[in-house]
């Protein structure tokens, strides 16, 4: 993988896949599986939030002058989307399958609008501004989430 948008891209569909196990587990009752699937989905996706706050998005800021733009937006959407999966924890651990459901659903919807903004817009952009720097960066964050996932 060369650049940003196709590092983190590939990383968005790692966290798709852990979240589609909890879903998975979850209506099928498999409460334990489903925890696990979900505590994993949660270590990857924080991760992935961030090596975005904390790496990517202030290498772009650096590099373009805009802080009030993209990256204050996808902030914002990782503020929501994280009291999203909090509520979904809440909803796994009373079991209750028509929360986690609901939830879910919500969080899918979130994650897929948010994912089709980084993807086409805000990673290309990283990978147009950042120049050479990009390629470095992309696999600086390849390791870390790598790293992240593995553990």
């Amino acid at each position: 993988m060369t650049s940003i948008a196709e590092m983190m891209t590939h990383d968005h569909r790692l966290c798709d896949h852990a979240f589609a196990r909890a879903e998975t587990f979850a209506a099928k009752g498999e409460w334990d599986a489903a925890a696990q699937a979900l505590n994993l989905f949660a270590d990857a996706l924080n991760a992935h939030f961030d090596a975005e706050e904390q790496e990517l998005f202030p290498a772009f800021e650096a590099a373009t002058g805009m802080t009030q733009g993209p990256t204050q937006v996808m902030r914002g959407e990782h503020v929501e989307m994280r009291a999203t999966l909090t509520r979904l924890r809440e909803a796994l651990a009373s079991r209750d399958a028509d929360d986690f459901a609901g939830e879910a659903e919500t969080l899918l919807i979130m994650m897929q609008q948010h994912n089709m903004k980084e993807e086409n817009i805000l990673y290309p952009m990283c990978d147009a501004r950042l120049g050479a720097a990009a390629t470095a960066m992309a696999g600086e964050l390849g390791q870390r989430l790598t790293r992240e996932h593995a553990a």
